[in-house]
């Protein structure tokens, strides 16, 4: 038996009713969701933002990562299964042979495309400026960032290679026997600190601050940090066995370099300042 090591063996479903199973991944995403709706409704109300605005914006939010997230798994590392015939419908069917399994695979890729995605549609109908909203949206993705990180330990999933050092995990349900990299914690606490970060500068700025100035810099330091950690972190499908930068690595790029340029472009204030830049849409103004 490994002494010098921590043994893992955590039932990730916390209570069953019926054939329903809440999991402690399901939980964290619920908490996540409720810290992020409190701490942007804090923030609305500070900057003097009409809350009407807000429960709208959540939805489309709220859909657009559970959407993206979905799509980005299943597109990005598992296409070869789920654009069949047979299996497409799976994609969004959280049930397997009658019993709720919840979505097993999301792509947090997948999901901040899904909130870029939204972001524009959103703009497109109420003319909220959308890098002012990213800057503050970003503080609480990295929150929740930290409890789906969190829930994917406890699912005993996504974790890291062999390791000898003395906060390993053995993996016992997935039937591992050697100390792994708990990668899930690593990522976890690295988004609690982008939070703790992101939020004390928008509290000490007041909200005050060049529109961009942290949704650049949050994008190079996330992004960063998974790229960094999958190079000890496990395959997560096959097809990345011997790829120099696997699939995670590979789509953060892009969200690196996109976050260097929109920082460059905050500091030269190239973004529109402010909630409205343009007027904000009424009722008034959507009859001209």
């Amino acid at each position: 038996m490994i002494i010098n090591a921590i043994h893992w063996n955590i039932d990730p479903v916390m209570f069953n009713i019926g054939s329903f199973g809440l999991r402690y991944y399901s939980l964290g995403f619920l908490i996540a969701f409720v810290l992020g709706y409190y701490i942007i409704y804090r923030m609305f109300k500070h900057e003097g933002v009409n809350l009407k605005y807000l429960d709208s914006l959540i939805v489309y939010i709220f859909l657009a990562v559970l959407i993206g997230a979905r799509l980005g798994h299943c597109l990005f590392y598992e296409p070869d299964y789920f654009c069949t015939s047979e299996h497409w419908v799976e994609i969004f069917w959280p049930f397997h042979n009658g019993h709720f399994t919840g979505f097993q695979g999301l792509a947090s890729h997948g999901a901040a495309i899904g909130i870029i995605t939204a972001m524009w549609l959103y703009w497109k109908r109420y003319k909220l400026n959308a890098w002012w909203f990213f800057d503050r949206l970003v503080i609480v993705v990295a929150l929740g960032g930290a409890f789906i990180r969190l829930g994917n330990l406890f699912n005993s999933e996504i974790y890291g290679v062999e390791t000898t050092l003395p906060w390993g995990f053995v993996f016992e349900r997935n039937g591992e026997t050697v100390p792994k990299h708990p990668t899930q914690l690593y990522e976890s606490f690295s988004y609690l600190i982008i939070f703790a970060v992101s939020l004390w500068y928008y509290i000490r700025k007041k909200g005050q601050f060049k529109t961009g100035t942290i949704f650049g810099w949050w994008l190079v330091a996330l992004f960063g940090v998974r790229l960094l950690i999958e190079f000890v972190k496990n395959d997560q499908v096959d097809f990345e066995a011997g790829m120099a930068l696997n699939m995670g690595q590979l789509l953060s790029i892009p969200f690196i370099v996109g976050g260097l340029v929109i920082a460059w472009l905050a500091a030269k204030e190239k973004f529109p300042q402010g909630a409205f830049p343009w007027g904000e849409v009424t009722e008034k103004t959507k009859k001209k």
